[in-house]
């Protein structure tokens, strides 16, 4: 399994020293202090290994908020804010973003009454990402969230104990909702102080012991044909698609059977077209088959292997079939799953799109036992796309349609997200959404998100709702659990 691998400039020697020299930056990065270059470069070293351009466009957006909230926790449980805070909260800026411009008596405030340790929005996708596959992101992005809360904590030199527990707590809340053992989490060392009494013979041989002990940890069994399809019948929507993908399976355990009776069997390609719109659940459904081919037998990993342009595309003759090479190469014995893959033709005869399109059809030939390539994207670009190519639209001839949610439908996705989170729309908020939904889905038009749309209102939501329980003298948990019409007033996108 790929861990998530930070630079060796960001990695946090014993002691949580800071470390030391300086990290090559892209030009035209607006932070300067030395904080920011390595916070930049953490967040883009995880970045790279997401994968979908969907989680990676979600993290982008909302990295930075996130851990400038967790800044103002970190420093509450330290001592006194002072210049140093400041440059570093302000540094917090990945690239291609806009600094922000906080004063000190802003950060110092936000640090005196600091927000509740929240998990980001975007931390839920990439757990649902994870599930059916042996892919860890979530587990990677627990270990950028200790690099950097440790990062930021180091400060003023040192990190107190009240600092590292709450650290410790964080990355605890992070890993219970990610669905692994809360014990796995290593609590985070304060820096010791020069005064401090080291631990006796007796004290170092109990922890010599300790870390000579042998971990018993289990492979997670991976998921049956069963508990995959129960997870696409959960889904929302796609009545459709369900039925379409229930078929697939059944024809092909039926090919199976007639193969070990040696009945004849005629060609078949499992690689398929998914058409829709953004939001639709292409992934997650594309994330479903991959593990229910290996279910059946079909695929021996199962994993999903999300790319688009950007991974396969090179921009210097001949390295494009290299890189492309490389991605097929880490999808062998699952799907390579192509998001809007029209973009890799009709930009002129001389497009390297093409050879990457001309190196996945001969892997599709030469590994036609251990890859499935499965291609999306909105319906009229992918038929443009796959008459492209004779040798396309030989290879690819199952379809599976997306259709846009429903109101009824983006409303119960809605309330899933809720009460998956924890929240609960009062009563004025639970009469309001059907009509809200049902005209979203009337007057949507070609940017239509469908549950994108739908989850970024979420996320607004729960931040207007911080806003307004943040004001409360006293705050009971119904408080932090309730969420109102006049939250969701707040965080409805303006008019144009």
């Amino acid at each position: 399994m790929k861990e998530f691998r930070l630079p060796k400039e960001l990695s946090l020697p014993k002691q949580l020293s800071l470390p030391k020299g300086m990290i090559k930056m892209p030009k035209n990065t607006p932070p300067t202090n030395p904080i920011g270059k390595k916070y930049q470069a953490a967040v883009a070293a995880y970045s790279r290994q997401l994968g979908d351009p969907t989680l990676r466009l979600n993290f982008s957006q909302e990295a930075d908020a996130f851990f400038r909230r967790c800044a103002l926790g970190v420093w509450a449980n330290g001592g006194p804010v002072t210049d140093k805070h400041v440059d570093a909260y302000n540094a917090i800026c990945s690239p291609g973003h806009a600094p922000t411009q906080a004063l000190f008596f802003e950060v110092s405030a936000g640090a005196s009454e600091p927000p509740t340790f929240q998990p980001p929005g975007f931390f839920q996708e990439i757990v649902a990402a994870d599930r059916g596959t042996q892919r860890n992101r979530a587990g990677q992005f627990i270990d950028l969230c200790n690099v950097v809360l440790t990062l930021l904590a180091s400060v003023d030199d040192e990190v107190s104990p009240a600092e590292a527990e709450y650290i410790t707590d964080c990355l605890a809340t992070l890993t219970a909702l990610a669905g692994k053992p809360v014990e796995n989490v290593k609590p985070v060392s304060p820096t010791p102080k020069p005064e401090q009494e080291q631990p006796g013979p007796a004290a170092a041989q109990t922890q010599s012991e300790t870390a000579e002990a042998p971990e018993t940890a289990q492979a997670e069994p991976l998921p049956t044909t069963e508990e995959l399809l129960a997870q696409l019948d959960a889904l929302c929507g796609l009545d459709k698609v369900k039925k379409d993908v229930r078929s697939l399976i059944n024809l092909i355990k039926i090919r199976t059977l007639r193969k070990e009776h040696d009945l004849p069997v005629p060609p078949m390609s499992l690689h398929l077209v998914f058409m829709g719109n953004p939001g639709t659940g292409k992934t997650t459904v594309a994330r479903l088959l991959a593990g229910l081919y290996r279910a059946i037998g079909v695929l021996s990993k199962g994993q999903l292997v999300e790319v688009d342009r950007s991974g396969l595309v090179a921009g210097y003759v001949g390295q494009t079939a290299i890189q492309t090479q490389k991605v097929i190469q880490s999808a062998l014995g699952g799907v390579l799953f192509i998001d809007e893959a029209y973009s890799l033709a009709g930009q002129g005869a001389n497009d390297f799109g093409y050879e990457a399109i001309d190196t996945i059809l001969k892997a599709m030939e030469d590994h036609r036992d251990e890859l499935v390539v499965i291609v999306a994207g909105y319906e009229g670009p992918m038929a443009r796309f796959l008459q492209s190519n004779p040798g396309l639209e030989s290879r690819f001839n199952k379809y599976f349609y997306f259709e846009d949610y429903t109101g009824p439908q983006l409303t119960q996705i809605f309330l899933g997200m809720c009460e998956k989170n924890g929240y609960k729309p009062d009563q004025e908020l639970s009469d309001f959404l059907p009509g809200f939904f049902d005209q979203m889905y009337a007057e949507r038009d070609d940017n239509f998100g469908n549950g994108r749309d739908v989850r970024n209102l979420f996320e607004k939501l729960i931040s207007a709702q911080s806003d307004r329980v943040a004001q409360l003298e006293e705050v009971t948990v119904d408080d932090l659990m309730q969420v109102t019409l006049a939250d969701f007033r707040a965080a409805e996108p303006e008019d144009d």
